[in-house]
């Protein structure tokens, strides 16, 4: 199940952002996430199994220039985490689906994200 993140989410989603961005403190993230919650061009999901969350994306409008687009505003996801032993079962697909879906309702025409050159797992390319 995936549903839209709240204010009442901020604290679930850096515990689990920590896992993934494990350079920064919780008390750091949930700070940035306070901000990003409210702001209508960003949105961030929540990936449940049973009731237990088990992952999240974040994804935002970008405007301007993106790196292999050619349109603006542009979906661009920032973070995309499953924790380990849910992971190659589908929970990130939804989870991306989610943000694109939210992206094209807000008038995208394109998504973006962006992964590094050797991490082939990660690298998805759709048409």
């Amino acid at each position: 199940m995936i549903i839209e993140a709240g204010k009442d989410d901020v604290s679930l989603i850096a515990g689990l952002a920590v896992l993934l961005w494990n350079d920064n403190s919780i008390e750091d993230l949930i700070e940035e996430f306070s901000r990003i919650i409210i702001n209508d061009n960003a949105k961030i999901f929540i990936s449940y199994k049973d009731d237990i969350p088990i992952g999240f994306a974040q994804c935002q409008l970008r405007h301007g220039y993106v790196e292999g687009t050619g349109t603006s505003p542009v979906g661009y996801l920032e973070g995309i985490f499953v924790k380990e032993g849910f992971r190659r079962k589908g929970y990130a697909g939804e989870l991306l689906a989610a943000c694109e879906q939210w992206a094209h309702i807000k008038g995208c025409k394109e998504f973006a994200s962006d992964c590094e050159l050797d991490n082939m797992i990660s690298v998805t390319i759709k048409p």
